[in-house]
C-alpha cells in the first residue's frame, strides 16, 4: 500500500519493495502483526505457513483473528483478515508444519528474506538449517512478557541461531512427581497423568502409581511394602502365586464404571497409604495425609454444591469443591470418551472445560495431602497449559522492527541489521530499545554453520543399536529430519533415508555393522542439504554409565545448551531418578506463542570462560536400564567425568514466565547432556543478553 505510493519510499526502495517476495513462517502473536505490517507497507507477494487453529486464548493479542474465528486455521484466517488491509497483496497461506517435506532447500529458495515467528526450538532449528543452505537471510524474532528481540541470520555473515547456546529445559524426576511432590507443578503434572491414563493416550512412562523404584525407598525390608494395601493400593490384583498382576488404570475404572468414590478413594487415599508404607522416604520429609471421599472435608456443603463455584476461576476451591469438580468432570469424561470411535482417545487441553476442571480439581486435592499451597483453577492453567504472559504491545513493536530489518536487507545495508532487544525498563542509557553495536559474528565451532562440520561420538559400541544411533543421536541431538549414513572407509550404507532400505539394520548393534572405534561416519540429510562427519570412539560403558557421548575439543563442537550459573533448582526434597522404565519424568519448559527473554545487568560482563553442568532428562532405551547422553566440551588433555546421579539442573531467567512443554512431538525425548561452554562476550556495553527460546 505504501509503496505504491509515490514519494513515501525512496525509489530505490520501493521498486525492490515492488519485486520482492517474503516468507512469514508462524501466524501467532508476532506473525498477525508482521503479516499486518508488510502488508500496509505494500509487499506484493507474501506467503505465510503454520500449522496450529486458534484458540479462545489466542484472542486478546492475535487481532487478525476473531470469535468466529475459533477452531480455524490461523495461516488461512490471517491471510483473510490481512487481504481485508490492502486486496491487491498476493498471500499464499499454508495450514502446515514448516518441517514438512515439501518445503525443503528449494521452497525456500524463492524467497528474498524469511521472517520467523514461531513458537517452538525444533521449527526454529530447522528453519535455520534451511536458510543457511538456501542462503537466504532470516530475522528471527521473539518476545516474553515485556521483553523481545529481533536478529538477522545471514550465513557467512552473522551467527546462525544454533550457535549461541540455548537455556535447558526445566524437568522433574518421575519420582519426584509420583512419591514426594514438593511444589504444585509436581502436583499439576501427576494430575495431567492422570487424565491420560483414564481418557487420553496411555503411556507407562506416565503412571501415576507409587513409584518402588524410587532409590530413596530402598534399603526397606521386602514385605515392609505390603503393609497398609501394598499392591490393592495401586489397583492391582494378586495371583495364587503371590505374583503382583498389573492392572490396566483405565480398564479397572471402566470395570468400576468410573464411580468417583472408587476413584477417589483408590488416587487419594490407597495410593497414599502405599506412600507412607516407604517409610524411608519420610524420615526427612513431611508424611502425607489421606483423605477419603467421605471426609468431613469433602462432605461439607457438598450436598448443596450448585457447582457455581466452577466459574469462579479465580477462586481457590475448597475440597469440597474439588470433590465435587471431581466428580462432575468424571461424568463428562466418561461420556465423552464412550462417544469415540473405539481406538480413540481424548487430547488433554486447557480450553477444554471438563479437561482443565479435572486437572486443577485433582491437582489441589493432592496438594492439599501433601501439604502444598493449593492455587485458583486461573493459576492451574496458566501452569498446565504452557501460557507465557503475552503482552500484545510488545508483540507490535518487535514486528515493527522486524519490517525495518527487513528494509535492511533489501537494500543490501547487512552491517546496519544489528540485532534489537527490547526492555521493560530503560538501560543506563535511556534506551528501551537497545541494539547491538556490532553484528554477532558466526560461531566458528558451531556444527551447523561451520565450514566443516564433524564431532566426536563416544559409544560403546557393544551396546547401542543402530536404530538408536539414528533416532538418539542424528535426529535428537543433532537435529536431522532423515539422515543417511555410511561408513567413510566402505562405502556401506548402514542407514537410509529410504523406506525400509535399511529397516534389517536397525536392531544390530554397531559392531555387527564394524562400525568400532575410529571408524568415520559420514553423515547426509538431503532434506536439509546438511552433512555431518561422526568420528567413532569406542568405550566399554559401565551400566550406571551414559550409553553414548557426543564428545570434541573447542575446535570442533558448540554446545547446544546452557544454564546460567547461581540459579540451579533445588532438587533437595525429591530423589533424582524413577523408575527403570524411565529415568526422569521431564516438563518441558517451551514458548506459548513467541518467546525470547531476555535478562540485562547494570555491569558490563567481560567475555571469561566458565564451566556450566546442564542436565536434562532422558527416556531410557528399550534394552538399557540407563542410558543416557552427555555432551561434553574440554581439552584433548581433560579427562570426561563421569554421570553416577541423574539430577537435573534448572534456571529460570524470568519469574513471571512459566511455561510448560506437555509433549514434543518436534523434540522428541530429551537426553542429559553435560556441557562445558565459553560464555559469550557482550556486544553492548552496560547488558548481558541472554537469549531463551
Amino acid at each position: 500500500m505504501a509503496a505504491s505510493i509515490n514519494g513515501v519510499f525512496p525509489t530505490t526502495l520501493q521498486e525492490k519493495i515492488k519485486s520482492s517476495k517474503l516468507l512469514v513462517v508462524g501466524a501467532g502473536g508476532i506473525g498477525c502483526e508482521i503479516l499486518k505490517n508488510l502488508v500496509l507497507s505494500g509487499f506484493p507477494y507474501i506467503e505465510i505457513i503454520d500449522l496450529d487453529t486458534i484458540d479462545l486464548s489466542n484472542l486478546n493479542r492475535q487481532f487478525l483473528f476473531h470469535r468466529e474465528h475459533v477452531g480455524k486455521s490461523k495461516a488461512q484466517v490471517a491471510r483473510e483478515s490481512a487481504l481485508q488491509f490492502n486486496p491487491d497483496v498476493k498471500i499464499k497461506a499454508y495450514h502446515d508444519s514448516i518441517i514438512g517435506t515439501d518445503y525443503g532447500v528449494n521452497f525456500f529458495q524463492n524467497f528474498d528474506v524469511v521472517l520467523n515467528a514461531l513458537d517452538n526450538r525444533a521449527a526454529r532449528n530447522h528453519v535455520n538449517h534451511m536458510c543457511l543452505n538456501a542462503h537466504v537471510p532470516l530475522i528471527e524474532s521473539g518476545t516474553a512478557g515485556y521483553n523481545g528481540q529481533v536478529e538477522m541470520i545471514k550465513k557467512g555473515l552473522t551467527q546462525c541461531y544454533e550457535c549461541t547456546p540455548k537455556a535447558t529445559q526445566k524437568s522433574f524426576p518421575g519420582c519426584t512427581i509420583r512419591n514426594t511432590p514438593s511444589e504444585l507443578i509436581h502436583c499439576i503434572v501427576w494430575a495431567k497423568h492422570l487424565f491420560n491414563q483414564l481418557f487420553g493416550e496411555t503411556d507407562d512412562d506416565e503412571d501415576i502409581s507409587p513409584d518402588v523404584a524410587d532409590p530413596e525407598a530402598q534399603g526397606e525390608s521386602p514385605n515392609s511394602h505390603n503393609d497398609g494395601g501394598g499392591a490393592q493400593a495401586s489397583g492391582d490384583d494378586v495371583s495364587q502365586a503371590g505374583n503382583v498382576v498389573r492392572v490396566n488404570t483405565r480398564q479397572w475404572a471402566k470395570d468400576n464404571n468410573y464411580d468417583p468414590e472408587t476413584l477417589f478413594n483408590k488416587f487419594f487415599n490407597d495410593d497414599i497409604k502405599y506412600l507412607l508404607s516407604m517409610s524411608n522416604l519420610w524420615k526427612t520429609r513431611k508424611p502425607p495425609r489421606l483423605i477419603q471421599w467421605n471426609n468431613a472435608l469433602l462432605r461439607q456443603d457438598k450436598a448443596n454444591c450448585d457447582h457455581q463455584f466452577m466459574r469462579q476461576y479465580h477462586k481457590i476451591w475448597s475440597l469440597a469443591e474439588c470433590a465435587a469438580v471431581f466428580e462432575d468432570c468424571l461424568k463428562k469424561l466418561r461420556t465423552n470418551v464412550e462417544n469415540l470411535v473405539e481406538g480413540d482417545f481424548l487430547v488433554w487441553d486447557k480450553d477444554d472445560q471438563p479437561a482443565m476442571d479435572f486437572v486443577a480439581a485433582c491437582a489441589n486435592v493432592r496438594a492439599y495431602i501433601f501439604e502444598i499451597a493449593r492455587k485458583s483453577r486461573f493459576e492451574v492453567k496458566s501452569m498446565a497449559g504452557n501460557i507465557i504472559p503475552a503482552i500484545a504491545t510488545t508483540n507490535a513493536i518487535t514486528a515493527g522492527i522486524v519490517v525495518l530489518q527487513t528494509i535492511k536487507i533489501l537494500l543490501k545495508d547487512f552491517n546496519k541489521c544489528k540485532s534489537v532487544y527490547m526492555r521493560l525498563r530503560q538501560n543506563p542509557r535511556q534506551q528501551l530499545l537497545v541494539p547491538e553495536k556490532v553484528l554477532s559474528t558466526p560461531n566458528s565451532n558451531c556444527y551447523v554453520c561451520a565450514a566443516e562440520p564433524a564431532i566426536h561420538l563416544r559409544v560403546d559400541t557393544k551396546r547401542m543399536r543402530i536404530k538408536e544411533l539414528r533416532d538418539e543421536v542424528l535426529k535428537k541431538t543433532i537435529n536431522m529430519i532423515n539422515p543417511d549414513v555410511l561408513i567413510d572407509s566402505k562405502g556401506v550404507v548402514v542407514i537410509s533415508s529410504e523406506e525400509a532400505e535399511t529397516e534389517c539394520n536397525e536392531e544390530k548393534f554397531l559392531n555387527e555393522l564394524d562400525i568400532v572405534d575410529g571408524v568415520i561416519l559420514k553423515c547426509d540429510d538431503f532434506f536439509q542439504n546438511y552433512e555431518l562427519n561422526i568420528i567413532v570412539i569406542h568405550t566399554d560403558a559401565e551400566r550406571e554409565c551414559p550409553l553414548f557421548e557426543v564428545v570434541a575439543n573447542k575446535d570442533q563442537l558448540k554446545p547446544k545448551e546452557e544454564t546460567v550459573p547461581n540459579k540451579k533448582e533445588n532438587m533437595a526434597d525429591g530423589p533424582s531418578t524413577s523408575k527403570k522404565t524411565r529415568l526422569n519424568q521431564t516438563i518441558e519448559f517451551s514458548d506459548d506463542d513467541d518467546l525470547c527473554i531476555v535478562e540485562e545487568e547494570d555491569e558490563c560482563v567481560k567475555g571469561q570462560t566458565k564451566d556450566i553442568c546442564v542436565q536434562t532428562s532422558e527416556t531410557e532405551m528399550v534394552t538399557k536400564n540407563t542410558n543416557m547422553l552427555r555432551i561434553t566440551l574440554s581439552s584433548q588433555d581433560e579427562p570426561m567425568p563421569t554421570v553416577k546421579r541423574k539430577t537435573t539442573v534448572v534456571d529460570i531467567i524470568d519469574d513471571d514466565v512459566i511455561e510448560i512443554l506437555d509433549s514434543d512431538e518436534e523434540l522428541g525425548p530429551t537426553k542429559i547432556k553435560r556441557i562445558r561452554v565459553a560464555e559469550p562476550q557482550s556486544n553492548h556495553g552496560s547488558e548481558n543478553i541472554i537469549n531463551i527460546d
